[in-house]
């Protein structure tokens, strides 16, 4: 108890003696503290390349050590942040907190983990021409965002607005989140260096480790009714609600619309962890197996998107069509949009609602 209060005065009298600081004499600690991360031992970027998100390239790298980096400017643009923050001190500008200064808002701190806590420092290093650079771990950004969301949804919740100091960045965030739905940073930055042509098996292993749980969630309602009442609509079947036994039919177009769309190899994993009993039922749902960190909010947003190419059309032929084009499965090619053309799944026989259910994904 004791040391807890005397660390408590410790970070009280460090807050005070830093308000007490001239701007200039901040400056000049922070370029103190910049200078000594410059080492010798520095290390240099072994692959590098740029990133498209939301719109904004983004510079990105990959360590010898296999960390992957976004550059600090350009991470805090595509936020919708400036740059560089006031004071001018870049990714050095640090709270007492330890909280780079985009999470410093007293209002976004009970959305902040431990974890995220963890991942906030930024990195330095030198590109593969010698010259200093600054990043963060890439996994960073899809936290961030959903730090700012999660603010907006509480806001919502108590039904008021978000400040309209957040609102530019609230946008971004979520249009950030929903570029990242259909592959995850990693994927994006490993592309964009050529790490992927050098990784190793396991390498690849660890990332679909990520996505997926390694011990099976608890049973929770995830996929919402409006994804099979839209899909029921365009199909032109009678929706019953979700308590009726739904179309046989359903189960593989959940497959193929969500679990061959969301990462590649996802689904062959799925079906190894989640094999078809004997009895042609699966022990659990697929969905079950996909981890809180990335899987499973990677799944809620691209169920959003689905419904809402859904909502956007008339017929299933349409909306097979589009979804197709904007959201290919992983690893497949664009059909051409020619006038005679079906997609495969309008092509299938239409089943009666009296099929048999079959496994569902």
């Amino acid at each position: 108890m004791k040391n807890d209060t005397k660390t408590s005065a410790q970070s009280k009298g460090g807050t005070e003696r830093a308000r007490k600081l001239t701007p200039e004499r901040r400056r000049e600690i922070a370029r103190n503290a910049a200078e000594a991360k410059w080492g010798a031992d520095m290390p240099q970027a072994a692959f590098e390349g740029s990133v498209n998100i939301a719109g904004n390239e983004i510079p990105a790298a990959v360590l010898p050590n296999g960390k992957r980096l976004l550059s600090q400017g350009q991470f805090l643009q595509v936020i919708g942040r400036s740059s560089r923050p006031k004071a001018g001190t870049g990714a050095l500008t640090i709270g007492t907190d330890g909280l780079p200064f985009f999470l410093q808002a007293e209002t976004l701190k009970p959305f902040i983990s431990n974890d995220l806590r963890e991942s906030t420092t930024p990195i330095f290093f030198r590109d593969k021409q010698g010259r200093r650079a600054v990043g963060y771990d890439a996994t960073l950004l899809p936290k961030v965002c959903e730090v700012y969301l999660k603010y907006r949804d509480s806001l919502a919740a108590e039904g008021k607005p978000v400040p309209a100091q957040y609102g530019r960045i609230v946008r971004a965030c979520d249009i950030v989140m929903r570029g990242l739905a259909e592959v995850g940073v990693i994927a994006l930055v490993d592309e964009a260096t050529g790490y992927q042509y050098v990784r190793d098996r396991e390498a690849l292993q660890e990332i679909l480790e990520k996505f997926l749980r390694k011990e099976l969630a608890v049973w929770v309602k995830t996929f919402p009714d409006e994804f099979y009442q839209e899909m029921y609509r365009l199909r032109g079947w009678t929706w019953r609600g979700m308590q009726v036994n739904r179309i046989s039919a359903c189960a593989g177009y959940t497959r193929d619309l969500v679990f061959e769309r969301l990462a590649p190899n996802l689904l062959d994993e799925l079906d190894k962890r989640n094999p078809v009993l004997p009895s042609g039922s699966r022990k659990n749902k697929h969905w079950q197996w996909l981890s809180d960190e990335l899987g499973n909010p990677a799944l809620k947003t691209h169920l959003h998107t689905l419904i809402n190419f859904m909502r956007a059309y008339d017929t299933w032929d349409e909306f097979y069509l589009r979804i197709d084009r904007a959201i290919p499965r992983k690893g497949s090619s664009l059909s051409l949009p020619l006038e005679d053309s079906n997609p495969p799944s309008t092509r299938r026989r239409r089943p009666s609602s009296k099929s048999p259910n079959t496994p569902t994904a």
